[in-house]
Parts: C-alpha cells; sequence; structure tokens
C-alpha cells in the first residue's frame, strides 16, 4: 500500500510538474475566497449519529462548467484548455459530510489532485457512520487534507489505522 501511494504521489508531482512546464495551470486546492465551502441547507435527509444534515448530489453540468471558466478567468488558471476528462467538480465540504451542492462548495478538482484525497474523504465519511469522527472533526481534516493533497496517502493511512 505505502508503495502504491508513493508511485502515485511521484507520478502526480511529475504531471504537475509537466503541466506547469507546459503552461497549462490548475489549482492545487480550492481557492478559498472563490470557494470558502458551505454545509447543506436543504437537506433531504439527515444521517449518522450526529443528524448532520445531507444533501443528495445535484449539480448541473451548466454550473459544473461555470465554475471552470470562472477559475480561469479570475484566477489565471488554464482548465478549459485542457482535457475535460482530467477533471471533475468536487465538493470542497463532501456530500457525506454534510456539503452542500452551492456553487461555493464546488472546484475544478484535477485527477492528480483527487487521486490524493479522495480516499481520506471516503474513509472519513466511514468514520463519522461509525460515530468515531464528528462533522466539525471531518472539516477540519477535509481543509488540511485538501490544502496540503500530498498528505492524503498518509492521513488515508492513519485513518485506517483509526478503524482497526
Amino acid at each position: 500500500m505505502r508503495l502504491r501511494n508513493t508511485l502515485v504521489l511521484f507520478l502526480s508531482l511529475l504531471f504537475a510538474f509537466n503541466l506547469m512546464a507546459s503552461g497549462l495551470s490548475f489549482p492545487r486546492g480550492p481557492v478559498l475566497q472563490k470557494t470558502p465551502g458551505t454545509l447543506c441547507s436543504r437537506p433531504t435527509e439527515k444521517r449518522y449519529r450526529e443528524r448532520i444534515n445531507y444533501c443528495e448530489r445535484n449539480v448541473s453540468g451548466d454550473l459544473k462548467n461555470e465554475i471552470i471558466r470562472e477559475y480561469d478567468r479570475e484566477f489565471h488558471y488554464t482548465i478549459g484548455q485542457m482535457n475535460r476528462g482530467e477533471f471533475k467538480i468536487d465538493h470542497y465540504i463532501p456530500l457525506c459530510a454534510g456539503g452542500s451542492n452551492e456553487k461555493e462548495n464546488l472546484w475544478p478538482q484535477h485527477r492528480t489532485i483527487y487521486e490524493m484525497t479522495d480516499q481520506v474523504e471516503g474513509e472519513i465519511c466511514v468514520h463519522m457512520s461509525q460515530g468515531i469522527m464528528s462533522q466539525k472533526e471531518a472539516i477540519e481534516l477535509i481543509r488540511s487534507v485538501k490544502s496540503a493533497p500530498e498528505t492524503g496517502p498518509q492521513e488515508f493511512e492513519r485513518l485506517q489505522r483509526l478503524r482497526n
């Protein structure tokens, strides 16, 4: 597992370096002035022992494209010139942790970044469902990992050990 995580990190860094060298760029994390993260205010259900608000996934293609255009225009990224299949529109605070579908919680996340952070999100949600982690703790950890995605593989391993 460590070898795989090390390889993913190495390849991600190599890919990011090659993109920078080619003049193309994308955010390593959400730009907080644009994407501060918001919680679900119109829940479809309550989840976990804490009874946190949960919103069903609902982000239109138009909104996804708008977010990419705005990140490019406002922060001088070149996401729109890149392969769209390399990106997803990420919920900064994941839905499973009580995040919303609002624009302030969405940002364009490159594959090299989500490969380092998505496992952590999944593990956090398992911890919340088992009552091991509170929503507040989950959001703090998510913010930390998304601001330094290279820490994702180590945080994932740490979270797995907590569960065992």
